[in-house]
């Protein structure tokens, strides 16, 4: 693990910053200020490994989080900034938060207020796209972005690492047909070794098992990107744009639409 990796985020509202995938963006953390609560261990995160510990702020409230974004969407329409999006990230999985629908809303109604024009985008590693409220909550954002970083289970548990044995790759393929046509497939492109075993999701049978999940799931598109920041595993090596590209155009040519970032 690299020694300075530890939480990006040390407030609830973050930025705002320069997205390559979603322009300008207000960041959202529903988790601790000072620790990382994930159900993944994704052996890329940019945010470090689980085991840097929970920290001592706790999950945001709907009551913090409302007035921590009121505060920030007024003081950026007051200076005539421009704002593309409102995006949930952070220091770990989201929709982890019991509050997370009744956050949602609140999120929804000023985005209304300040910035009406303006998205509101959800990260989920979609291991809560099972409970009901979460999943009705992903339906009203504008773009619910929702991980699968491998179609193959070997793959899949050497990349994402997630923490709870029941989360397999039929389980969550299974769950994530139920945002077709609206669901938007995040992909992390990536090789390298992790605990002595290579990691590779680019190869043949990788990108074969991948367009046939996506031929299922029916995403409204798929966001292909690969490592930007350092990561907790360091024996990880980038996928170049060009290689992105054309794998992207494999993956078109199966009838996805695709994006690359």
């Amino acid at each position: 693990m690299a020694e300075n990796q530890t939480v990006l985020f040390h407030s609830t509202v973050f930025g705002p910053i320069h997205s390559r995938r979603l322009g300008t963006s207000l960041g959202i953390n529903l988790a601790p200020d000072d620790g990382k609560v994930c159900t993944f261990d994704c052996i890329y995160c940019e945010a470090g490994y689980n085991r840097q510990g929970t920290g001592t702020t706790g999950l945001a409230t709907r009551e913090k989080l409302e007035d921590d974004l009121r505060r920030k969407l007024a003081e950026m329409h007051a200076a005539g900034m421009n704002l593309d999006v409102i995006t949930f990230s952070g220091n770990g999985e989201p929709t982890i938060n019991p509050e997370f629908p009744e956050i949602v809303d609140t999120v929804i109604a000023l985005r209304d207020e300040f910035y009406p024009e303006a998205k509101v985008s959800v990260l989920t590693n979609s291991t809560r796209i099972f409970t009901p409220a979460v999943a009705e909550a992903l339906d009203k954002v504008d773009n619910n972005i929702l991980k699968l970083d491998s179609a193959v289970e070997e793959t899949m548990r050497l990349i994402d690492c997630p923490t709870e044995r029941s989360f397999t790759v039929a389980k969550v393929v299974e769950g994530l047909c139920r945002f077709a046509g609206t669901g938007i497939i995040q992909t992390m492109m990536l090789r390298g070794k992790h605990n002595g075993k290579v990691v590779d999701n680019t190869t043949d049978a990788e990108i074969d098992a991948l367009i046939e999940a996506y031929q299922r799931i029916k995403p409204r598109e798929v966001m292909l990107y690969s490592l930007d920041r350092s990561t907790p595993e360091e024996n990880l090596v980038k996928v170049e744009h060009d290689e992105l590209e054309r794998i992207a155009d494999r993956m078109r040519r199966a009838g996805i639409t695709v994006a690359v970032s």
